[in-house]
């Protein structure tokens, strides 16, 4: 490990003009001139072969480089260049021996290499030192003035001023004293410059413009040797702290950092070697540019291996981070802080950009991740809000005020969370997640608003369905002529409790003024719907309904009571009216009549075709006159307002008489029935005739009073065989029918009764008790008396039960 106080050095170019790149490398890593920045120097020596230089800079910088033994003779020492740091002398500084100039070893012609080396150490320098003989001043070879011409010409061709300090130190000085030898050298370098070609942009550029001339005198070392390290002492002192204000080289320019050294100095010497045009401003550009690319690699490759950051990539993939934009600002800052601590001395238009090249690299990377840390906060907000917006609307608040609330404070709390994801070199816009969170909050207010004005409309039809259902079937179900004025006052009631219920329920929604107005003509149209649904489904029952109203009028009195047809009734009359109701609810259930100005004639039409068609003058009417049922509409009545057409009437009426025409005729056969059980005696014309013409046989039953006890006695038995063979009960189905019954029954029943009077008799005989025995024949009595009632009463049941009417006019 070098120190300050150690000597360092290697061959920076052979002597066949080859660059030592892997040697400056390594011999940069030992000195750690990386680290220096800018604040390092570099001083070069050229002079001829054999002319102490290497000496001279051992003395002066404490170095090790070979020197010249004078026992073995003169000859060529240092090949190429050479370079070694200093020891002991602040700020860093590297020395470069060059080979020496005008020696026998290259040759007379071979001045390539010298010209070359020559403008190398002027173009990477600092400092140059000049050794030159003090007898050689004034002289043309000896003085390097043909090779110093020739560098100057080439120098100003391919560089632009760097401020270079030239150090012409005079060896081996004489009594002459140096206040006459430095204007001697001065003029000479300045004819030097003035004789030089110039290219077009410098030819008034003074010499102070390229270099600045110093000129120190040293004794001889060989003969004046303590004076000679004394005054290289003292030249010792005026290389520290060379680079700053007042130094050697305090007004240098174009310095290249020290960790671009060993580039800048490969690249001078290619293009010198290919003797291409160099500006050092360009070179400069350029080395910056390699240099500033290889630091910002190096440190974007750092970020992509540093685990904090590969641990937040990972994570942040799947789950929100905490923080997120303080540690991902942390290692960028670090990163670009590492940045332009390494890049700092290089040009500043190179490192800015490089700079922001890195930055956009790394936040190209890092994009991503923040990508996914804002997607984790928009879809969080979203899920909070969703939460809220529940809870408040659970809370009883009205719609829109809990909306607007929530999404305040939600879009409140997904800025504050952005704050934290800022990267803050990157100012990344987020108002397009913003505004996507926006846009799914809309969607979700608009999904929520539109599922809750749903369920409130479900809610109010509902509730509208169950007010109007029930009361609009009684009404159609009792129709009559004020069926449809109340279930018009019925439909305007509760729309209007509806309507205003639901129009106070809309309010929490903010909606405008004509959607408002249309969801409750919406919810009107529902309710005239329930109704118009509801009398169509009663409009499809209505013959049903016919035939119970005639049933109801028919079978039941005005007390509602079930009629006894006991002959007093006008069955035609009852049929009429009953017939009437039942037409009356036809022409009710005929067409729909919601509006207050609807009027028909529905009724009159149906009373007159279907109800009075039995009359003669309708009869001869219908001959010349159309049917004014053989039609599909009403008069007055549009077709989406009828719900039975008159067609479908007069098919329903049809079938309503022949479905119901049985009860009638039921009706009559009762009646007659119950009449002719009734009328048990013969007309008053028989009466009379069997007075005028039984007196004679009158007369002798008076006379023969045993004749009426034998007649009393057969009138008894034929009573009991009338009632024991039911023949008014046999004969009501017809004669036939009664006469074949009666013959397989009226043998049975002789037997049975001989067998009771002979059970009679044989008690009677038993019996001494008289009046026991008239008990019992007056016991035997009353059963007979039971029979007779209860076969009359059967024979009435039997008649009503079994009477037919066998003609459909009959009532008409």
């Amino acid at each position: 490990m070098a120190t300050n106080d150690t000597c360092c050095s290697t061959q920076l170019i052979d002597g066949d003009g080859v660059f030592n790149a892997t040697g400056i490398d390594k011999f940069m890593k030992e000195v750690k001139l990386a680290e220096c920045g800018l604040s390092y120097a570099v001083v070069s020596i050229m002079g001829p072969q054999s002319s102490g230089k290497s000496t001279l800079l051992n003395n002066l910088f404490n170095t090790n480089f070979r020197e010249m033994d004078a026992f073995k003779g003169r000859s060529q020492t240092t090949k190429g260049i050479w370079m070694a740091r200093c020891a002991g002398i602040e700020p860093c500084t590297l020395v470069m021996d060059l080979e020496g100039t005008d020696g026998r070893e290259r040759g007379e012609d071979d001045t390539a290499f010298e010209k070359q080396s020559a403008l190398f150490a002027l173009a990477v320098s600092d400092i140059v030192l000049i050794n030159m003989w003090c007898h050689d001043i004034g002289r043309e070879q000896a003085a390097n003035k043909p090779l110093l011409k020739t560098v100057f010409q080439v120098m100003m061709r391919l560089f632009s001023p760097r401020k270079t300090t030239m150090l012409f130190v005079i060896r081996d000085k004489t009594r002459t004293p140096l206040e006459n030898l430095e204007p001697v050298l001065r003029e000479d370098i300045q004819k030097i410059w003035d004789s030089v070609p110039k290219p077009q942009a410098h030819l008034e550029t003074p010499l102070s413009e390229f270099f600045n001339v110093e000129v120190v005198a040293l004794s001889s070392y060989e003969e004046k040797e303590e004076q000679f390290r004394e005054q290289v002492a003292n030249l010792r002192q005026r290389f520290h702290q060379s680079i700053a204000p007042g130094g050697l080289a305090g007004d240098r320019r174009g310095a290249v950092p020290a960790s671009g050294f060993s580039f800048s100095s490969q690249q001078i010497w290619k293009v010198i070697k290919e003797n291409k045009d160099l500006d050092l401003p360009a070179h400069k550009v350029m080395v910056a540019t390699v240099r500033c690319e290889e630091i910002a690699n190096e440190k974007y490759a750092a970020f992509v291996a540093n685990e904090e950051w590969c641990q937040l990539e990972e994570t942040v993939q799947s789950n929100p981070i905490p923080g997120f934009g303080k540690k991902i600002n942390s290692l960028l800052h670090a990163g670009l802080s590492e940045y332009d601590s390494e890049a700092t001395y290089f040009d500043e238009g190179v490192r800015t950009a490089k700079q922001k090249q890195l930055q956009d690299k790394l936040l190209q990377l890092v994009q991503p991740a923040y990508q996914s840390a804002l997607g984790h906060i928009r879809s969080g907000t979203l899920e909070k809000f969703k939460d809220s917006l529940e809870k408040a609307l659970k809370g009883g608040e009205r719609f829109s005020a809990a909306a607007n609330s929530c999404i305040g404070s939600c879009v409140a709390q997904f800025d504050e969370a952005c704050a934290d994801v800022v990267i803050e070199v990157a100012n990344w816009d987020t108002s397009k997640v913003r505004e996507k969170l926006l846009r799914d909050i809309d969607a979700h207010v608009a999904s929520v608003r539109e599922a809750k004005i749903s369920e409130l409309v479900s809610s109010y039809e509902e509730k509208l369905k169950l007010a109007l259902s029930g009361p609009v079937e009684a009404l159609l179900d009792g129709a009559n002529s004020d069926t449809w004025p109340s279930i018009r006052s019925l439909l305007k009631r509760e729309m209007a409790s509806a309507v205003l219920g639901f129009s106070a329920a809309l309010n929490a929604f903010d909606m405008d003024e004509e959607t408002r107005q249309n969801m409750i003509l919406s919810l009107e149209d529902f309710a005239k719907g329930v109704v118009e649904g509801k009398a169509k489904e009663e409009a499809g029952r209505v013959l049903i309904r016919m035939k119970d109203r005639f049933t109801m009028l028919f079978s039941h009195d005005s007390e509602s009571m079930p009629r006894v047809w006991t002959g007093k009734e006008d069955i035609r009359a009852i049929t009429k009216t009953a017939r009437s109701a039942s037409l009356k609810l036809l022409s009710v259930m005929a067409a729909l009549r919601l509006d207050d100005g609807d009027k028909d004639n529905i009724e009159k039409t149906l009373a007159v075709t279907l109800l009075d068609s039995s009359s003669g003058a309708v009869r001869d009417r219908s001959i010349t006159a159309a049917d004014p049922l053989a039609t599909s509409s009403w008069e007055q009545i549009p077709p989406t307002k009828t719900l039975i057409t008159p067609v479908q009437c007069k098919s329903l009426w049809r079938q309503f008489k022949m479905e119901t025409e049985y009860s009638v005729s039921q009706a009559i056969s009762a009646q007659e029935a119950n009449k002719r059980n009734n009328n048990w005696l013969p007309p008053p014309w028989a009466i009379l005739a069997l007075v005028i013409l039984g007196f004679n046989e009158f007369m002798t039953l008076l006379k023969n009073p045993l004749y009426l006890g034998v007649i009393f006695v057969v009138f008894l038995l034929v009573k009991a065989l009338w009632v024991q063979l039911n023949i008014a009960g046999e004969f009501s189905h017809g004669i036939l029918p009664g006469l074949i019954s009666l013959s397989t029954k009226f043998v049975p029943t002789i037997m049975n009764l001989m067998k009771r009077l002979a059970e009679e008799g044989s008690n009677a005989a038993t019996n001494n008790n008289p009046q026991r025995n008239t008990s019992q024949n007056n016991s035997n009595a009353v059963p007979v008396g039971s029979s007779v009632s209860s076969s009359s009463s059967s024979n009435v049941t039997s008649l009503d039960n079994g009477s037919r009417y066998t003609s459909s006019s009959k009532d008409e």
